[in-house]
């Protein structure tokens, strides 16, 4: 982890249940967590911890591992799903060594896919950007590691493929937690020219009309699935 020395901003406290198995790691992401406004409640190792970390403590936030003991394939996974289905108003991140695809898929399945995030551990080295995408997923964001993003992109894939190249631009940012306003800055374009791309993504991803969040992470998920197939 890189350490950063300026002061984190004053932010409004969000109690966080942090499972890694990692010793060292574990508790290095304890005092990234709580400098940047994330009160660790519990720090656990396994999955069957995890959930009655929640289940004791209900944290606004979970931090967690997805390959935990006591097999190491995806423990913390189906506990953080299984913690998503009892309370879909659970901000859920989670952290995995190496891209794996379903199981991005599995986590923005649950729940109603608003609130969750997939990150590569190596992400965890910017302790603001960590920070920052922590806090955008407990404000309802869907965040899914750039990396995973470029990967995925690199592939070719129907429905995608009816996607001009600037709708695939829109979408990789969609997928990764951007609003409107935002994607309109980092691409030097209107709002209004943003809103007519998101709109034809989901207009050709055959997204039927519905809350307009929802439709997003329906977007991402359809985008995710289609390179899975």
């Amino acid at each position: 982890m890189r350490s950063d020395s300026r002061e984190p901003d004053a932010v409004t406290p969000v109690p966080t249940v942090l499972a890694e198995d990692g010793v060292l790691l574990r508790e290095g992401l304890v005092g990234v967590l709580e400098r940047f406004g994330f009160p660790v409640v519990a720090a656990v190792e396994d999955g069957d911890a995890l959930v009655e970390a929640v289940t004791e403590h209900r944290p606004r936030l979970v931090v967690t591992d997805i390959r935990m003991p006591p097999d190491f394939t995806d423990e913390g996974l189906r506990a953080a799903v299984r913690l998503r289905k009892a309370d879909p108003g659970l901000a859920v991140v989670a952290l995995s060594q190496y891209v794996e695809l379903s199981y991005a898929t599995d986590l923005l399945d649950s729940g109603d896919g608003k609130g969750v995030g997939y990150l590569l551990k190596q992400r965890v080295g910017d302790v603001r950007e960590f920070a920052s995408v922590l806090r955008r997923v407990v404000e309802g964001a869907t965040f899914v590691d750039p990396e995973v993003v470029r990967q995925l992109l690199r592939r070719s894939s129907d429905p995608l493929e009816r996607l001009t190249a600037r709708e695939r631009q829109v979408l990789e940012l969609m997928a990764e937690g951007h609003s409107n306003g935002a994607i309109a800055r980092k691409l030097v374009v209107s709002d209004a020219a943003v809103g007519k791309h998101v709109g034809n993504i989901l207009a050709k991803l055959d997204l039927p009309p519905d809350d307009d969040v929802h439709r997003r992470v329906q977007a991402v998920l359809a985008f995710l699935r289609a390179q899975a197939d």
